[in-house]
C-alpha cells in the first residue's frame, strides 16, 4: 500500500509557508492522505517523487486528480505529491521558486511571467476550453452594465482576473471602470456574490442558481472561445534534469483523462470524495456533463498555439502584457510527443 500526499494551501498567507513542502506536510492538518494500491511489480523504492501544483480542488477534481488518485501515475513509476493553491498565480510563484516540479493553470500568468524573463514553458494543454462564467446579482442585465461594479477575483494575474478583464474589454469597459476585490477560491467568491459582490466563478455553481438566486451573466466559452483554461508548465531545471519523469507525468495524465472521459460515474465519485460533497450535491455531475458537451478536456494535451497567440494579443489590449512573447520559445512539444508515443504502445 502506498500513499499520495495532498497538501492544501489556503491563500496568500499560506503561500509564505509553502516554500518548504516537507515542513508544511509536517504541520497538523496540512496534508490529506489518499491510499492507493501499487500495481503489481512496482516496488515502493522504484517510485520517483514528483511535486505538482493545482488550483484548489473543487467539483472538477475527478478530472484534475484522476492521474494521481487512481494509480495512473504509479503505473508510470511516479509518486505524485499534489499541492493545492487558492489560485494558479500562487502555483506559478511556487514553481518558479523551485518548490514544484510542474503545475497546471491558465496560460495568462505564465505568458506575463515569460514576457518578464521567467524560466518556464508550456508542455501540454489538457483543458483547452474555459468552463467558467461570470455570475452576478439578478438585476444586472448584461455585461455592458458592469461599469462601476465590483469583481471578486482570486489573485491578480490568475484566471478569474484575466478572464474578467477579457470580458470587460469585449464590452468596451476598461479595468479602471470597475473595482477588483481579492477573495480567494471559487467558493469564496460565490459566497461573496451571494452577499452582494459581482463574482467571477466556475460554471459548476450554475447547478446552485435555483437555490441562491444568483445569475450566470455570461459563459466564458461564448464570449472568449479561444481562451485556454489549463495547461501544464515546467521550468528548464525540471526539463533538463528530469526528462524521463516529466514524460511519465504526461503519459499518466493522458491515460487518466482518456479513462475519465469514458467513465462518468468514476469521475463524479472521485470529485465528491475529494471535496467531501454531500450525496445531493449536483456540481460534479454538472461539470462532467459540461466538459463532455463542450469537448473541454483533451486527453492528447494538444497545445493550441493559435489560441495562445490570441490570448497574447488580448492581454496586450488589456494592458496585462507590455511585451510580446516568442511563442516558439514558450512552447515545448517534445515531452508531449514522447508521451503520445508511450500511450500508443
Amino acid at each position: 500500500m502506498h500513499t499520495i500526499n495532498v497538501i492544501r494551501h489556503m491563500g496568500g498567507e499560506a503561500m509564505t509557508r509553502t516554500f518548504s513542502i516537507r515542513m508544511v506536510a509536517a504541520l497538523a492538518g496540512a496534508a490529506t492522505l489518499f491510499a492507493v494500491t501499487l500495481p503489481f511489480g512496482v516496488a515502493h523504492a522504484e517510485l520517483k517523487t514528483w511535486r505538482h501544483g493545482i488550483v484548489e480542488a473543487k467539483s472538477d477534481a475527478g478530472f484534475i486528480m484522476m492521474a494521481a488518485e487512481n494509480g495512473f501515475a504509479e503505473k508510470e513509476g511516479l509518486k505524485v505529491e499534489i499541492v493545492q493553491f487558492k489560485g494558479d498565480a500562487l502555483a506559478l510563484k511556487a514553481m518558479l521558486a523551485g518548490e514544484l516540479d510542474s503545475y497546471e493553470g491558465s496560460p495568462g500568468g505564465p505568458l506575463v511571467a515569460a514576457s518578464r524573463g521567467a524560466d518556464l514553458k508550456v508542455i501540454g494543454c489538457h483543458w483547452p476550453k474555459v468552463t467558467y462564467g461570470i455570475f452576478s446579482k439578478p438585476d444586472i442585465a448584461s455585461p455592458k452594465d458592469l461599469k462601476g461594479k465590483s469583481f471578486a477575483i482570486s489573485n491578480p494575474g490568475a484566471l478569474p482576473d484575466l478572464l474578467a478583464r477579457a470580458v470587460l474589454e469585449q464590452n468596451g469597459i476598461t479595468a479602471d471602470q470597475v473595482k477588483f476585490a481579492i477573495m480567494g477560491s471559487d467558493a469564496d467568491r460565490y459566497r461573496a456574490l451571494s452577499a452582494g459582490v459581482v463574482d467571477v466563478a466556475s460554471t459548476e455553481f450554475a447547478a446552485l442558481n435555483a437555490k441562491t438566486g444568483m445569475k450566470l451573466l455570461v459563459h466564458a466559452n461564448d464570449v472568449v472561445p479561444k481562451y485556454i483554461r489549463f495547461c501544464f508548465y515546467a521550468s528548464s531545471k525540471t526539463r533538463q534534469n528530469r526528462p524521463a519523469e516529466l514524460t511519465s507525468l504526461l503519459t499518466a495524465e493522458m491515460k487518466a483523462l482518456k479513462y475519465a472521459l469514458a467513465n462518468r460515474d468514476a469521475v463524479i465519485s472521485l470529485s465528491n470524495k475529494i471535496t467531501g460533497a454531500k450525496p445531493d450535491d449536483t456540481r460534479a455531475a454538472y461539470i462532467y456533463d459540461e466538459v463532455k458537451k463542450l469537448s473541454a478536456v483533451d486527453p492528447t494535451m494538444t497545445i493550441p498555439v493559435d489560441h495562445l497567440q490570441w490570448m497574447q494579443e488580448l492581454f496586450m489590449k488589456t494592458g496585462n502584457l507590455t511585451k510580446a512573447v516568442d511563442l516558439s520559445q514558450f512552447v515545448d512539444e517534445s515531452f508531449r510527443k514522447k508521451a503520445l508515443e508511450a500511450v500508443g504502445k
